[in-house]
């Protein structure tokens, strides 16, 4: 991809001033070159397929057909052609909607020049470009999923009645409210609640409820 000359480049947003700022940007580096620009994801399409640019500045949020679905269309319709998104949306779910309709890369607007050129080359050679505030994100992401791992993992040195007693008492039951639940004396809830608290390494029940959420074991509109 673009091994020979400059990298080819088509712009697609619906601001006509933000492909201009970008164009002005894109046209002082030697190794790039603006081939097209479009307004909309029907645009975008076409243009690829008549243009056939190396790498495509994709908008998401846009009238008509918006960028994940030109981009879905384009890795169908233009193979060869790297989608990189460059937009105002910083959430994870835009990020994974796009990387899976096809984009080999995600750049805020609020990204420094420097770094959308170091992301156009990236995806230009074939790479996958995830800009740091999004990554940051994947990372929380991951961090959090593996702590509800680690969170499911203790849950299997309850047995399944302590498992009922501990979502009871995660959605504000008192212990002889429990009991009449379970058709067990509140002198048994409490003695479950102990094992429950010594076996998940819980000190009250601010933390017991904090944990039950963290493993999605009631949800959070219920507390």
């Amino acid at each position: 991809m673009a091994e020979n000359g400059p990298i080819r480049l088509l712009l697609v947003d619906d601001h006509d001033v933000v492909r201009s700022g970008i164009r002005a940007l894109l046209e002082a580096q030697n190794d790039m070159e603006v081939v097209g620009e479009a307004a909309g994801g029907e645009q975008a399409v076409a243009a690829s397929m008549e243009l056939t640019p190396d790498v495509v500045l994709m908008d998401i949020t846009m009238p008509g057909m918006d960028g994940m679905a030109a981009t879905r269309q384009m890795a169908e319709c233009c193979g060869s052609v790297a989608v990189l998104a460059l937009t105002i949306h910083e959430g994870r779910e835009y990020f994974f909607e796009m990387l899976n309709a096809g984009a080999s890369g995600y750049v805020p607007k609020s990204a420094a020049a420097e770094e959308l050129m170091i992301a156009i080359r990236a995806v230009a050679r074939g790479e996958v470009y995830i800009h740091s505030s999004v990554a940051q994100l994947l990372l929380q992401d991951h961090l959090r999923r593996s702590q509800a791992d680690d969170a499911d993992g203790a849950m299997d040195d309850l047995t399944d009645r302590e498992r009922e007693v501990l979502t009871l008492l995660a959605e504000g039951l008192l212990n002889r409210e429990i009991g009449e639940r379970l058709g067990i004396s509140p002198k048994t809830v409490a003695r479950h609640r102990e094992n429950i608290m010594r076996k998940l390494e819980l000190h009250s029940r601010t933390e017991l409820v904090k944990y039950a959420i963290k493993i999605g074991l009631i949800d959070i509109d219920a507390v």
